[in-house]
């Protein structure tokens, strides 16, 4: 035995770790000792992942000596790691015990490193499977209103984007699959995101600074959009979908499928959605006269849309991992409320026709090309690549009196490599290269933002470790950004007060056909921006943890935040950048300030209880931002673009319809401060209630504050599931909004009141789920505060939705 032991010494001396290969087989089970069913056992910092089988077995070989970190997953229970020490070339035998969790517990993929809500040190929510099919929308923001933190700036249904914390536009960056979605949705309210999510498999949230896994347009957040189109294996699978609104008459039918070989994988999806004008249950305008007769049927008009789009996908599969390539297109039609031109209660008798061709709308179509990989590889130093590549061609044309008025285009290259190491000192994570190049470009009567190029690369380091009952996760990220314009305006702008006291205004209505350039010029900005964080998780106790995550992040000015100069029609308002001030004589003129980094110093604290019947996560921010970009109200008023017939024949009430308020961005540091709470109490097996609120506060320190803030909310969902039938009822309350910024009016609070019932059947080998929602049940007025519409646009009144949806 003696000899055996030392010869066993010589030849672990001799070879490599690869060789002594180990085995582990093992048991998951619940607190009950049931078997638990397609658990995932992964090694961390490794390929390794199997999957229990119906009596929860599971067998993992080919292990190298030494320490190894296991991570157990399962639906519906929290998710467990364990510290196991392989010495020996023999066979272990272990068993995993998973506690219930009422509260989901899904891993993040936007992340090259483990994420989850329950787990991470950065807060983050994930919105999938039926919640996520209960709750999409045609736009992306009025998806994601009920997690917490994130709330939309709700633009009369028809667009909408994410606000996370109070953050939004060109702070929020939006991805799919981890690329950029490359729209012009963060330039303006009214530009729709292109991305859709009844053909997605999860969306997920990174709440407060991302800036480590996607570059400084993430300072207050990713949404990221998760779906197949590129497969990673070839098990054959779909989902299909239709469905009918009544509120709007809205149509949807879509689907997704998978299937392949052993080689070969591939995917295809494919959605259409076709809806009219929708009902609200009160004039759309908030100052309407309601004394005036009326039918009693109110609609937003000019919110119809029409949206349609495919994708195909295909993959080569490999022991070792996966290469694929994915094409979309991507087209919507839309109409854009309060983008009107002209006096439109001049005459109410026009035909249909008529209307339709006086009706602003945008034509969007983009197309996309994404092509990701992932390599695991045998060597002492990197454990897997992941590769993520793509190019977008977006476009849309604003259509107005039936004729192009502008046009916005987005060209966008991207790729990213991460590169994970092997466990080193029971450290895992990598590096991380990514380089994108945007070309944006508007062309007509309102690009108020000349065509500029944006160009970043960027290297940043991720790295996470267990210290007993302490996660420590670290990061740093140092960027390059280049902005070029080559065609920067400087318009001699009309600008001028209204004064009550003098009817007659000093500017002149009578413009010339072309306008007066003071300067034509070139301009180049260079910014280095770097973000470092670092984190912990104290499990301190069983099934508690608390979690604090600080980060100082840094972001270049987006184009329009600097370059802007012209009537931004679809935010009511016109814009002057940040490059350009107001001289002593009161004209516009190149500002003599430097451009600065904005720079963010943010805190989490995070307390969680993770198993048992009751779960709950409580998270408070405080943000603080210097040399933050946001507009001022100069208090004067610059004519739009638009042609005005007959401007002799207006009334005095009427002189100024066509001029939009001047709006200059300038910096200031602001605060921004709050929480979130969830709580979910699994009642029994069928019933759980689920309860949550959510606060900012966003304010300048010098006093004020900043406009468009998301009020106080807070609501409750009871769930019933059973073995055919699944029913919910959800009941939010949206306190009054009346901390506003300088001329922005305070909202009145509003409460929702949703439903929904859905029964499960098999028809023909085929799992099939006849849904009914309703929405609004009370028919309630309700204006969003964060909305550049809502004194003209409040939520869709009473509304019911009837579907069916199949699984194979």
């Amino acid at each position: 035995m003696k000899k055996r032991s030392q010869l066993a010494i010589l030849i672990a001396a001799l070879l490599p770790a690869s060789v002594l290969a180990n085995t582990i087989e093992g048991t998951v089970i619940n607190s009950q000792g049931n078997a638990v069913t397609n658990a995932e056992i992964e090694l961390e910092g490794s390929d390794i992942k199997v999957a229990t089988d119906s009596r929860g077995k599971f067998i993992i070989s080919k292990l190298n000596q030494g320490l190894k970190e296991f991570h157990i997953v399962a639906p519906g229970y929290a998710h467990l790691h364990r510290d196991i020490t392989v010495n020996t070339d023999e066979t272990l035998n272990v068993s995993f015990t998973l506690e219930r969790s009422p509260i989901e517990v899904i891993d993040i993929e936007a992340t090259p490193i483990h994420m989850s809500a329950m787990e991470s040190a950065a807060p983050v929510s994930v919105l999938s499977g039926e919640q996520l099919r209960r709750q999409q929308a045609a736009t992306l923001g009025d998806s994601l209103e009920k997690l917490p933190g994130v709330n939309t700036n709700f633009h009369a249904k028809v667009a909408s984007t994410p606000i996370i914390r109070g953050l939004s536009g060109p702070r929020v960056l939006i991805t799919q699959n981890g690329l950029d979605v490359s729209d012009v949705s963060r330039v303006g309210p009214d530009h729709s995101v292109a991305s859709e999510a009844s053909t997605a498999q999860q969306i997920e949230v990174l709440r407060g600074p991302a800036t480590l896994f996607y570059g400084s347009g993430a300072i207050g957040g990713v949404v990221n959009v998760v779906d197949n189109r590129v497969p990673t294996d070839s098990t054959t699978r779909g989902e299909w979908n239709l469905e009918h609104n009544s509120v709007d008459n809205q149509k949807v039918a879509s689907f997704n499928a998978t299937t392949g070989t052993d080689s070969f994988a591939f995917y295809a999806d494919a959605f259409w959605r076709e809806a009219d004008d929708y009902e609200i249950p009160v004039a759309a305008e908030l100052d309407h006269d309601d004394h005036e007769e009326h039918s009693g049927d109110y609609t937003v008009e000019n919110s119809d849309e029409e949206s349609d789009g495919f994708t195909l996908g295909a993959s080569y599969l490999m022991d070792e991992g996966f290469i694929g390539l994915a094409v979309e297109t991507f087209n919507r039609q839309y109409g854009i409320p309060g983008h009107s031109h002209g006096d439109e209660e001049e005459d109410h008798d026009h035909d249909e026709e008529e209307t339709t061709d006086e009706n602003v709308y945008a034509d969007l179509k983009q197309t996309k090309v994404q092509l990701l990989g992932e390599y695991n590889l045998d060597n002492q130093w990197l454990n897997k690549i992941n590769l993520r590549a793509g190019y977008t061609d977006y476009e849309h044309a604003e259509i107005e009196l039936g004729s192009v008025g502008t046009t916005f285009k987005n060209q966008t290259s991207e790729v990213r490599i991460d590169a994970l190491h092997r466990q080193f000192n029971e450290w895992n994570g990598g590096f991380s290269i990514h380089y994108k190049n945007s070309d944006v470009e508007a062309q007509g009567e309102e690009a108020f933002t000349p065509p500029s190029q944006t160009q970043s690369i960027a290297i940043a380091l991720m790295e996470e470790k267990h210290f007993g009952d302490f996660l420590v996760q670290l990061g740093g990220r140092i960027e390059h950004v280049t902005l070029n314009a080559n065609n920067v305006l400087l318009p001699s702008l009309d600008a001028h007060a209204h004064d009550d006291t003098d009817v007659e205004d000093e500017h002149d209505h009578d413009h010339d056909d072309e306008t007066q350039f003071i300067r034509v010029f070139d301009a180049k900005h260079e910014f280095t921006p770097v973000s470092l964080s670092a984190g912990v998780v104290w499990d301190f106790t069983p099934s508690y943890n608390l979690g604090l995550s600080v980060s100082r992040s840094e972001r270049a000015p987006s184009a329009s935040e600097l370059l802007s100069f012209g009537p931004h029609i679809g935010t009511g308002s016109y814009e002057i950048g940040a490059l350009f001030d107001i001289n002593e004589a009161g004209d516009f003129d190149l500002s003599a300030h430097p451009v600065d980094l904005e720079t963010a110093n943010n805190i989490d604290l995070t307390f969680r209880k993770t198993q048992g019947d009751i779960g709950f996560i409580f998270n408070a921010f405080y943000n603080q931002v210097d040399n933050y970009f946001y507009q001022i109200d100069t208090g004067l008023y610059a004519e739009s673009a638009h042609d005005h017939a007959d401007e002799d024949e207006l009334s005095e009430e009427d002189e100024h319809t066509s001029e939009l308020p001047v709006y200059l961005f300038k910096t200031d540091d602001v605060v921004l401060h709050g929480f979130e709470a969830q709580v979910a109490w699994q009642l029994n097996d069928e019933f759980k209630l689920n309860v949550f609120s959510d606060y900012v506060r966003a304010r300048l320190q010098s006093g004020g504050n900043l406009p468009r803030t998301p009020p106080l909310r807070f609501g409750s969902e009871l769930s019933y599931n059973s073995e055919k039938i699944s029913a919910n009822i959800h009941i939010t309350r949206y306190q009054d909004q009346d901390r506003t910024a300088l001329e922005e009016t305070a909202t009145d609070g509003y409460t929702l009141i949703d439903a929904s019932v859905s029964y499960d059947l098999s028809v023909l080998n085929q799992d099939l789920s006849l849904y009914l929602k309703g929405t609004n049940l009370t028919d309630t007025e309700a204006r969003v505060h964060s909305s550049f519409l809502k004194d003209l646009a409040p939520r869709p009144g009473r509304s019911f939705a009837l579907g069916i949806r199949g699984y194979f």
